[in-house]
Formats: structure tokens, sequence, C-alpha cells
């Protein structure tokens, strides 16, 4: 019994020590920019992007890599007096439309903006027309007086 207490003392130690080895090693977090105004707007404009890594996060609240060196970017162009749409156009040049949560609506991006409301049409199409065709093949089939008689007699007796 002291031996596999002795074993799990160790092994419990062995874990503690790798997560204060973990936790040392942790990154720190980036330094807010000096101008609280500067990094409003920062964070307005990241916001309304998307991490290219992990595409279903703001790039405002991504911790991926390239979502720090597009919030530096971002961040150098407010120093340097770009305005919001210069910022927007020029991460748009480089990345793509993808890059916008809300991509303009244009020829390129129709397909973003009106496929979901045509699949979902298609989709009410057809189960309509299942439905139809799973009425047409059910057979209809009429009861004799005998069976009227006999289902009418089993409800009164029910009663």
């Amino acid at each position: 019994m002291n031996s596999k207490f002795i074993k799990l003392q160790q092994f419990l130690s062995c874990i503690c020590l790798a997560l204060f080895i973990h936790i040392a090693h942790a990154d720190e977090a980036t330094p807010l920019a000096s101008d609280p105004a500067l990094e409003q707007r920062l964070v307005s404009i990241s916001e309304e992007m998307r991490c290219l890594v992990c595409q279903n996060e703001s790039l405002s609240g991504s911790r991926s890599e390239l979502a720090q060196d597009l919030r530096r970017e971002i961040r150098d162009l407010i120093k340097q007096g770009k305005t919001d749409a210069e910022i927007r156009t020029f991460m748009v040049d480089r990345y793509g439309d993808f890059i916008l949560y809300r991509p303009p609506v244009k020829p390129t991006t129709w397909l973003l903006w009106i496929g979901p409301f045509v699949l979902m049409f298609a989709g009410i199409v057809a189960l309509l027309m299942y439905l139809r065709r799973r009425n047409t093949q059910v057979a209809t089939t009429s009861l004799s007086d005998d069976e009227n008689k006999r289902i009418d007699a089993l409800l009164r007796d029910d009663k």
C-alpha cells in the first residue's frame, strides 16, 4: 500500500511540474497601444474582419500568430494616418473579400449572398415533391360493410 501511495505521489508531482513548466512558458499578452483612441480604432476595424486562420473568429478576437501580425499591420497603418476605408481597401486588396465578414455585393460574391436562399428554396421544393409523390403512392382501400359494423361495435364496447 505504501509503495502505491509513493508512486501516485510521484505521478502527481510530475503532472504538477509539467503544468508549471507550461504556465512558465506561456506567451505574455501583447501590450496595448500607448494611445487608447488608436487601440479603440484598431479594435473597431479588426472586428469587421475575419481571421484567415480561424475563419469563424474576428481578427480582434483571434489569438493566432497571423491575426497578431495583421493587427500589428493595421496599427501601423493607423499610425501612418490612413483612414478606415483605406485600411479596409488595403486588406481586401491583399487578402481578398474573404477577409471581410460582410463582403460587398458584386458578381463575384453573388453566390455568397444568394446561395443560402437558393439552397433553402431547392430543399423546400424537393420536400414538397417527395411528400406529393408519397401521398399518391399510398393505396386507398375502402372497408366493406361488415368491417365497418365490426369497427363500430368495437368502438361502442370501449365506451
